[in-house]
């Protein structure tokens, strides 16, 4: 065997500079933005980057920049809903798609525990990310507290109750959306319509049913009301809080269709019949809804373009721009789980 041939040496700016024949500084120029380059010039050194083979060294990059060209995508949730939850694995793609197109990676971070949120809040504060992208805030966290004093750049996924004024976020329409589904469900003949909510210190929780009261008008009531946590866990309980309550209903709007997943086994169990006895209506339509029996009725957020949204207004924070915010228009996708008539009078 003959010897081990040394690793192959890996090419710098220097070697970039005599391939495209300029100085190091325009090459440095044209890594950093290509700002007082001449269009030969940043031809030249983009092609004698791909042929050398070079890439940045981030790490000395960082150095002379400050920024350590990645993004964290924050969930302040309990970490099984991130798996459980197909909102947010969409969510998450759509974000490390959109950054990988500019070069930079995405890091995943859970904190929906007091001892996660301060490991999350240290590594954050100490410069590791240049921004977050903030998913499921609850009013009065104190993680997302602690970041905004942190001067963090930092974009919410939903009005950030609490810091409307001072955090940039991208919302599909919720309030519109908690009304068109109602408005759906009155239109079909129901008229005992139920709703089991998210958290009320969410926006989603909060502004769906606000949705839901204002369409109902003087039919509104109290009873017919629960909430629950975003869970298939939590849609079940409140399916069976509802039937214990108001026996009589014969509409349901579920604040998730994984919820609804949880509403409509309970209502199986319970020998009432979907959509005949009860209409169920959810929202989201990730994916889940299409493949639930029978298929679910739902308000469509159009969760790619959100994430994609949701970048775009974190880079040009973390440029320098001011806080943005974004709403985008929810669509009602009609399935089996509603039918489109009155149910039998007894």
């Amino acid at each position: 065997m003959g010897p081990t041939p040394a690793p192959r040496k890996r090419p710098t700016i220097r070697d970039v500079a005599a391939a495209a024949g300029v100085s190091r500084g325009t090459v440095s120029r044209v890594i950093n933005g290509g700002h007082w380059v001449s269009p030969d010039a940043l031809a030249a050194v983009e092609e004698a980057i791909r042929t050398t083979g070079y890439s940045a060294n981030q790490h000395a990059r960082s150095l002379v920049t400050g920024r350590s060209n990645s993004v964290a995508f924050l969930l302040t949730e309990p970490q099984h809903l991130l798996f459980e939850d197909p909102n947010f694995s969409i969510l998450l793609r759509g974000a490390a798609q959109a950054l990988a197109a500019r070069g930079m990676p995405l890091l995943l971070m859970v904190a929906g525990t007091p001892e996660e949120q301060k490991q999350v809040s240290s590594y954050v504060g100490a410069g590791h990310v240049d921004g977050v992208l903030a998913i499921s805030s609850h009013s009065g966290n104190p993680l997302l507290d602690a970041l905004v004093r942190q001067g963090i750049p930092m974009i919410s996924c939903g009005i950030p109750l609490g810091f409307e004024g001072s955090l940039g976020y991208v919302s599909a329409d919720d309030l519109g959306g908690g009304r068109r589904m109602t408005r759906h469900l009155l239109d079909i003949g129901r008229t005992r319509i139920a709703t089991i909510t998210g958290p009320l210190d969410t926006p989603g929780g909060r502004l769906r049913l606000e949705g839901y009261r204002d369409e109902l008008g003087s039919l509104y009531d109290e009873s017919l009301v629960t909430h629950a946590d975003y869970s298939r866990d939590g849609g079940a309980a409140g399916m069976r809080t509802l039937l214990e309550r108001r026996p009589d209903l014969d509409a349901v709007f579920v604040g998730s269709d994984l919820m609804a997943a949880g509403a409509l086994q309970v209502l199986r169990e319970a020998g009432r019949r979907v959509p005949q006895d009860v209409a169920v209506g959810g929202f989201d339509d990730s994916g889940l809804a299409a493949t639930l029996d029978p298929p679910l009725t739902t308000m469509r957020q159009p969760l790619r373009r959100i994430a994609g949204e949701m970048v775009r207004l974190l880079i040009e924070l973390i440029e320098g721009g001011e806080p943005a915010a974004v709403t985008l228009p929810t669509s009602l996708v009609v399935r089996a789980s509603t039918g489109s008539a009155a149910p039998p009078r007894s």
